[in-house]
């Protein structure tokens, strides 16, 4: 983790020393250009350096090591930092709209020169490298807010290849399009505002972890001597690469309290070192052994309750054929508007099927693939 901070903040410082100086170049010639797509393309490398500075902060904050107050760290305040870039970068194009709108009432001829289209162009080329640079860097990182400095810098060079080509129509044809591609490249940067607002707020209220993730833990906990299966794998994301969560292992029915336990503490080792996920819980299903009636009822109760609309997977079977006894959970799909109904339609079609047995049906959510 503390690589992945210096990494961060050395991205971040690289971007704060890059739009610094397109900022002051541009600034300057945008004022002896009299060019408002140029003014609000400086504008808009000055938020980009702000941006730079909330992402170095935010990344120190989330390094905090846990606390009685915070005891899962303070991970999530990277996804707050991303908010706020988010925030900066939709004002910045609700200011160069406004800005625009003023120009496209009262407007104003610019006046490029040999120099002015030198600087923007070299300006679309060093934004797209660093946004290259900082969008690779954040992938890498599981850094949203270095992604997002990331694209704003290839939006921005578009932006900037924009503006330089409404100066060759000008110098070409005459015609002044300086309002129009400023009120243009406006509505770009508060899309693009909006877009990183939306992902960061989804993650904040909790996303479905990738199948990948999730799919590799379970098949890790799997490779477990007598584990015949791992269900209901829960993960919280505590902050990009901190996930927390719990999961049920279905185990042989004649394992004692002591080999579940060391187990489970296998388990948990396993995928903290391979998968850097911390299960906080592993709960167990017993699965019945040496009883073959058992494994045809499993097998005849499956069909049934596999066949009902919605029902995505069934495990922690268990039959007690002394006690009459099944039980079993069942996973619903969030396609399902009446899960209650799902549930009810399970249980009687395995009452019909062994009408002599008490049946106890979970409803579980599919939380993970």
């Amino acid at each position: 983790m503390e690589y992945r901070e210096q990494q961060i903040i050395r991205v971040s410082f690289i971007g704060i020393i890059t739009n610094i100086i397109l900022a002051g170049f541009k600034f300057v010639v945008g004022m002896l250009a009299n060019s408002v797509a140029i003014m609000i393309d400086a504008l808009n490398n000055a938020s980009d350096v702000l941006s730079s500075v909330i992402t170095v902060i935010g990344t120190k904050l989330a390094g905090r090591p846990a606390d009685k107050t915070h005891p899962y760290g303070h991970g999530r305040v990277e996804y707050i930092t991303a908010e706020v870039i988010s925030a900066i970068v939709l004002y910045a194009g609700i200011t160069a709209l406004i800005e625009s709108v003023k120009k496209l009432i009262t407007p104003e001829e610019p006046e490029y020169s040999i120099a002015t289209l030198v600087v923007v162009a070299a300006g679309v080329i060093v934004k797209f490298v660093l946004g290259r640079y900082v969008s690779s860097k954040g992938s890498s990182l599981s850094s949203d807010a270095l992604k997002d400095s990331g694209q704003d810098a290839l939006m921005d060079s578009a932006v900037s290849a924009t503006t330089l080509i409404g100066a060759f129509v000008f110098l070409g044809l005459g015609v002044n399009l300086e309002a129009w591609l400023g009120a243009f490249i406006s509505i770009i940067i508060i899309k693009a505002g909006i877009d990183m607002f939306r992902e960061t707020t989804s993650k904040i209220l909790g996303e479905r972890v990738e199948s990948e993730i999730s799919t590799a833990i379970k098949e890790t906990i799997c490779e477990t001597d007598g584990v015949f299966g791992a269900y209901d794998l829960i993960l919280t994301n505590y902050g990009p690469d901190r996930l927390m969560g719990s999961v049920h292992i279905e185990i042989p029915d004649t394992w004692t309290a002591d080999k579940i336990d060391t187990v489970s503490r296998e388990i948990a080792h396993k995928v903290f070192t391979k998968h850097h996920v911390a299960l906080a819980a592993i709960g167990v299903y017993s699965r019945n052994t040496g009883d073959d009636e058992v494994k045809d009822i499993r097998s005849a109760v499956t069909r049934a309750v596999m066949s009902q609309e919605y029902v995505l997977q069934i495990h922690g079977f268990y039959c007690d054929v002394q006690e009459k006894i099944i039980r079993f959970d069942i996973v619903i799909d969030f396609a399902a508007t009446d899960t209650q109904e799902v549930h009810s339609k399970v249980l009687e079609a395995v009452k019909a099927l062994y009408p002599e047995y008490a049946v106890t049906v979970q409803l579980d959510s599919d939380f993970s693939d």
